[in-house]
């Protein structure tokens, strides 16, 4: 099979990119993010109709 290109070029950008900390995540954690939009859903939706 043929390659995309030498094999002796294999990881060299990778390896010469800086390492960059990652940003802190601001989503919410997936039970409390979906709590709310069940209340947002369900819970108010009820409380809007009655």
């Amino acid at each position: 099979m043929p390659s995309h290109g030498s094999l002796t070029k294999a990881g060299k950008v990778r390896n010469a990119t800086p390492k960059i900390p990652p940003k802190p995540k601001k989503n919410l954690i997936p039970r409390r993010r979906n709590y709310r939009n069940y209340k947002r859903r369900i819970l108010y939706a009820q409380s809007a109709n009655q």
